[in-house]
């Protein structure tokens, strides 16, 4: 079993920055691939990015490229989410996800465990 739990959500205006973090417990992340995700009200659970933790493998939705990076310490167990230029429309729930180092990242229904989720609010 692992666990998941988000920090770093808040309330930020637009343009300002956050940095979200993933603390595990239970098992170390070195076998796993690790995914952030977001959901707004009233809509479906989205990609954001996602990092395989054996090779730094990393994928972003095109909403977020070269605004976001996902990253990890292997020393933490931690995978953090910085959020720069943020928008409006990155209002949402945020999820930390982790599942097995073979998926490709993209899809939720792939992932084996979730945290309990973070809000960031982005106003304008």
């Amino acid at each position: 079993q692992v666990q998941l739990v988000e920090s770093g959500g808040g309330l930020v205006q637009a343009g300002g920055s956050l940095r979200l973090s993933c603390a595990a417990s239970g098992r170390t992340l070195s076998s796993y691939r690790m995914g952030w995700f977001r959901q707004a009200p009233g809509k479906e659970r989205e990609f954001v990015a996602t990092i395989r933790w054996t090779d730094d493998i990393r994928y972003y939705a095109d909403s977020v490229k070269g605004r976001f990076t996902i990253s990890r310490v292997n020393a933490k167990n931690t995978v953090y989410l910085q959020m720069n230029s943020l928008k409006p429309e990155d209002t949402a729930v945020y999820y930390c996800a982790a599942g097995g180092s073979y998926i490709t990242g993209y899809d939720w229904n792939a992932y084996d465990y979730w945290g309990q989720g973070t809000q960031v609010t982005v106003s304008s």
